[in-house]
């Protein structure tokens, strides 16, 4: 096993692969930035915490910071927790749900064009696709740990925090199922359990599913 892992680290198609998504995440990332700025119907400040805001974009950054970890030399801790083995199920999870939910319930309400639309189809349909192609390259490659950590949804949970209080704050909500003006609160906490169960259903499928792919190409 310990000439697996070898061989997983100086696979030179991981590291292309880890290009493509480092160039891919950055791109969209920037792209959607310089956008928003471009149509801003606030000031920049508000402007910049609007484009925090959105979960695919927080998600997006996490995607592009996870490939970039292995081309820095002098990592910080939390480089370090990303390039972890058991790192990738979650973070594939959340940029699976970030292209789920789009496709379900955003894509019928939001009708971009020109360039706005090459950065949505990169932020929500191809990269959640390379990521999961990604994830299964990674499991034929060596065998790694995809045990589910449930201190990953953490993150999801801190960001709907973030969200309410906020809102409450300004009345800005950047999803319209979160939006506790329109809603109310009762049904913004069903929408948010109904996306985390979704969530942890997809976290728990790609744990399963990575087991039994690594128990049919590892066992001697």
């Amino acid at each position: 096993m310990r000439m697996l892992a070898i061989k997983k680290k100086h696979d030179p198609r991981q590291r292309y692969l880890n290009l493509i998504g480092l160039i891919l995440g950055w791109f969209a990332v920037v792209g959607q930035f310089i956008l928003i700025i471009q149509n801003r119907e606030a000031g920049i400040a508000e402007t910049v915490l609007r484009f925090f805001s959105f979960f695919t974009i927080l998600t997006n950054i996490l995607v592009a910071l996870y490939f970039t970890a292995p081309f820095i030399k002098l990592r910080p801790t939390f480089f370090n927790l990303l390039q972890k083995d058991s790192s990738l199920p979650p973070i594939t999870a959340f940029i699976l749900i970030v292209g789920l939910v789009y496709q379900v319930v955003l894509r019928a309400i939001w009708h971009p064009t020109g360039i706005q639309l090459i950065i949505d189809e990169l932020l929500h349909s191809l990269i959640p696709l390379f990521v999961l192609g990604y994830w299964y390259f990674r499991l034929k490659t060596a065998p790694f740990d995809t045990r589910v950590r449930l201190r990953w949804m953490l993150y999801p949970m801190g960001y709907l925090g973030f969200i309410l209080v906020r809102g409450a704050y300004s009345g800005y909500y950047p999803y319209p199922f979160l939006n506790v003006s329109s809603l109310g609160y009762a049904k913004v906490w069903i929408n948010s359990a109904l996306i985390c169960l979704v969530m942890l259903a997809v976290l728990y499928s790609l744990a399963l599913i990575g087991k039994k792919i690594n128990r049919s190409h590892f066992t001697p």
